[in-house]
């Protein structure tokens, strides 16, 4: 029984991701095939951006009023799905750029 409920669940989640993905797409006449949202002009990247700026979700559909939270969820996700994907070397950039509380001791 447990089994089952944890497999309906990872279906419901794939679910909700397909649908979520669907909201990202890659148009070759908008902004040079970069992923934007609805086919709307407004790339995933700024998005991405204004949240790495510490712009709330909040905020953002304020700025944006033709954006629905959903499409902020996919940004992310679709973000996700992205580094997942593929090997990006930032993991390997950031371990070696990194400070650790004994290089601010040294200090």
């Amino acid at each position: 029984m447990l089994q089952r409920r944890a497999t309906l669940a990872r279906r419901e989640l794939d679910m909700t991701e397909t649908a979520l993905l669907s909201r990202i797409q890659v148009n070759p006449a908008l902004f040079d095939g970069k992923p934007i949202i609805r086919g709307l002009r407004i790339a995933v990247e700024h998005i991405l951006r204004l949240l790495a700026a510490g712009d709330t979700p909040e905020t953002i559909l304020q700025e944006y009023p033709f954006l629905e939270p959903g499409d902020i969820q996919a940004c992310l996700l679709f973000a996700y799905r992205s580094l997942m994907a593929r090997d990006t070397g930032l993991t390997e950039h950031v371990r070696l750029h990194s400070t650790t509380s004994e290089d601010i001791a040294r200090r």
